[in-house]
């Protein structure tokens, strides 16, 4: 195995599992985050309890930006981040570049994409394309777009204090680390996001191979011998009767 791989993290920490390997970097970023994610559990379940202000949430959310993400808090954060409007909660960097906003709002808060109109409008002017929003136990983060294509396309959401499985907590969250970040693994889940939504589906399932699959499909379930079956004919019955006429325009 490469010196800068190791297999897959199991729940326990160890790596049972052959033949799935991943790099150094992504395990370590993940062993340190399921670590502070355990950690933080009880911290952030008496800030609950007491119902916490927002500056006593915003300590527990600088020790999980660093002791979990992976953000220096010396060299990556930046508070009160001063724009050309007003200031935002946090300005993140990668490198030398401001790379997202974050808003922070008390523990007991509930979420909202309205929470975010002002850095919103902020990030555009920063040209800052990623936002998060966060009560220290929900994180959310959002990718902006400017232009004809306006808008703000929430990418993860994430209960530190969910009912799911620890792991499938660790794997979402994992986007947000700084490692998965330098090496585009958040960009990629946002591609993959967008090519889930409905028009670029749409194009998925007239595709020759898509076509062929299903026309292959149907003969198995005809039991049709003898008879090959129209491609053209599956063409247009899922233009026609599976994919929204929105979506053929």
């Amino acid at each position: 195995m490469d010196a800068d791989a190791t297999q897959v993290l199991t729940r326990t920490g160890e790596f049972p599992l052959a033949g799935n390997p991943v790099p150094r970097w992504e395990a370590d970023a993940r062993r340190r985050l399921a670590t502070a994610v355990e950690r933080l559990t009880r911290p952030l379940s008496d800030l609950l309890e007491r119902d916490a202000n927002e500056g006593d949430t915003r300590m527990l959310v600088t020790d999980f930006l660093s002791d979990g993400l992976g953000y220096s808090k010396y060299d990556d954060l930046t508070t009160e981040y001063r724009t050309k409007g007003e200031s935002v909660d946090y300005g993140l960097r990668i490198g030398d570049r401001i790379f997202a906003f974050i808003e922070v709002k008390r523990c007991g808060q509930n979420l909202d994409a309205r929470n975010l109109r002002q850095v919103r409008t902020n990030a555009a002017d920063e040209g800052v394309e990623w936002l998060m929003l966060t009560n220290g136990r929900v994180w959310q983060a959002y990718h902006l777009t400017v232009g004809e294509a306006a808008g703000t396309e929430l990418i993860l959401d994430v209960d530190l204090l969910g009912e799911g499985e620890p792991e499938a907590t660790v794997d979402a969250l994992f986007h947000l680390s700084k490692e998965a970040v330098e090496h585009e693994r958040l960009e990629t889940l946002r591609r993959w996001r967008a090519a889930l939504a409905g028009a670029p589906l749409a194009e998925v399932l007239q595709s020759e191979a898509v076509v062929e699959a299903v026309r292959a499909q149907v003969r198995r379930r005809t039991d049709h011998i003898g008879h090959i079956g129209d491609a053209e004919d599956v063409s247009r019955a899922l233009r026609e009767e599976v994919i929204p006429k929105s979506l053929l325009d």
